[in-house]
């Protein structure tokens, strides 16, 4: 038992070292994507584009729910008309980027994670590399890179339907002041400690969950069980890695 134990530590200390580094070279092959625009690009629309529905969607369906519940805790109160400056808050603070990335996750994450398995199944890293091709900075670098953009823009494009669904809800169905709505809202978000953080929360997440999904799939046994498994670890440490870095982000942004 004891030396399955230090087995199993040893091979996890070796796992976190090879991820380190790889992240490192993905991070220094950024400078190399700059000559090849046009394939972040095209994964830039196949992570994003393709992901557009659900982000959509879920978040009329956020600012819904944000709708109600944010009217009937601020009418105890007689503060309904910062219905829209709630609203707004706890999606460009925290829904937003956080939402988003556990969705990026499933949805794109799982996506990156069986491609990449099964193109190391079928050999066509291996074929790469005989071929005098880095996959490293052909197949993983772009996506990589096309993750850490689409998923601010996402997060963006959430909050805002977000806000829209907050003020369906909140003035054409319950009946808020549109003027209240709108200007409570304008008057208490700043733009840098509100929706710059939000940003920032955004690009980490991004960069986490595409990195977790292009590891997964680089380091996945090249067999149909192998990809499987691969793909359900993308999501559970994805997910978990998003709600850890959200929960520090926050400690760091607004602890003053």
């Amino acid at each position: 038992m004891i030396e399955a134990i230090g087995r199993g530590f040893i091979d996890a200390i070796a796992r976190t070292g090879y991820g380190a580094r790889m992240f490192v070279r993905l991070v220094l092959l950024g400078f190399a994507m700059v000559r090849r625009p046009r394939l972040v690009m095209k994964q830039i629309h196949f992570l994003g584009n393709y992901s557009l529905l659900i982000i959509g969607v879920s978040g009329l369906f956020v600012g819904f729910v944000l709708g109600l519940q944010g009217y009937y805790t601020l009418n105890r109160y007689g503060s309904e008309q910062a219905l829209g400056l709630l609203v707004a808050l706890s999606l460009v603070r925290e829904l937003g980027p956080v939402v988003t990335g556990l969705l990026f996750a499933g949805r794109a994450g799982t996506s990156l994670t069986a491609e990449i398995g099964l193109m190391k199944a079928g050999e066509q890293l291996t074929a790469m590399e005989m071929m005098a091709v880095d996959p490293m900075s052909v197949v993983l670098a772009p996506r990589f890179w096309a993750g850490a953009i689409a998923m601010p823009a996402l997060a963006a494009i959430f909050s805002a339907v977000g806000i829209l669904g907050g003020y369906v809800v909140g003035v054409v169905m319950i009946g808020v002041d549109p003027g209240a709505f709108w200007s409570q809202m304008q008057g208490g978000i700043d733009v840098w400690s509100d929706v710059g953080n939000g940003v920032l929360k955004s690009v980490v997440f991004g960069l986490a969950v595409t990195f977790i999904a292009l590891f997964q799939g680089f380091e996945a046994k090249p067999t149909p069980e192998g990809v499987s498994r691969a793909t359900t670890r993308t999501v559970v440490y994805a997910s978990l890695s998003v709600l850890g870095l959200d929960f520090l982000l926050t400690a760091l942004m607004f602890a003053n």
